[in-house]
């Protein structure tokens, strides 16, 4: 049984914007943590329903894959009030309650006028009650190992931010790219278990800095280069209802 510990956490309540760490998330069996990827910008007419939510590909919404400017913001959301914030080098751009037709109307006004080069329509903050927006049709939870990271870093031989793959989690657990091989696998912490259901295989937007904005790389190539796949990652399922925090230990069955 390999062991490991959890480093951080994230969400990304709102599709294609910036990582919001967290320290705990309670997540049910076969859910997701709570507010991942809970809103998206529609970009352009998608057919959306929220009275009967289905899986969408990506293409639909504003995504950092050919949306690299999303990286320039800075954003947060507040589970209670609905308050979602967007800042550009530490100030405050817009703000309002995603809850609420005003708030949103705030936020989908502002996109309209940064974004108008990359939008095919009016924007329009999708949600739905339980719907998450995952590039998945399932509810997952993507793991990133540091390790693979800290490899990657040193094959390309310059620093790889492992937010570039969207963790919800990070841990830390040589050997290097080991979690590759965990598909079928039970993952165990303290209060949850998952499995493994399969790699990640990556798109461009990885290619872009979660800094910076600009698409500085071109990682899904360089690792079919390196490993013969583009894969980097896992996404697990929940099993069971349960908690998962920053500091758990997390042990993989052999």
């Amino acid at each position: 049984m390999t062991a490991a510990h959890i480093l951080s956490l994230y969400r990304y309540p709102v599709k294609g914007f910036s990582p919001e760490p967290i320290a705990r998330a309670e997540i049910p069996a076969g859910g997701a943590i709570p507010f991942d990827r809970a809103f998206a910008v529609e970009n352009g007419p998608s057919g959306f329903n929220p009275a009967a939510p289905v899986y969408f590909q990506k293409s639909r919404f504003l995504m950092l894959m050919k949306n690299e400017r999303m990286a320039e913001f800075q954003t947060r959301f507040d589970d209670a009030s609905g308050v979602f914030k967007i800042a550009r080098k530490g100030a405050t751009e817009v703000e309002g309650s995603l809850l609420t037709a005003e708030g949103r109307g705030r936020i989908e006004a502002w996109l309209a006028e940064n974004f108008s080069a990359e939008l095919r329509g009016a924007p329009k903050i999708l949600s739905a009650p339980g719907h998450t927006f995952s590039d998945m049709p399932a509810k997952v939870v993507h793991l990133v190992n540091l390790a693979s990271a800290r490899a990657l870093s040193e094959e390309l031989g310059r620093p790889v931010d492992p937010l570039r793959f969207r963790p919800n989690i990070v841990i830390d657990s040589p050997p290097a790219y080991g979690e590759l091989d965990w598909k079928g696998r039970e993952i165990r912490l303290k209060g949850i278990t998952f499995t493994c259901e399969h790699r990640t295989s990556r798109c461009a937007a990885t290619n872009v800095d979660p800094n910076t904005g600009l698409r500085d790389m071109e990682i899904p190539r360089m690792l079919e280069a390196l490993h013969g796949h583009n894969d980097f990652g896992i996404y697990l399922v929940a099993k069971t209802d349960g908690a998962i925090a920053v500091g758990d230990e997390i042990a993989v069955t052999a």
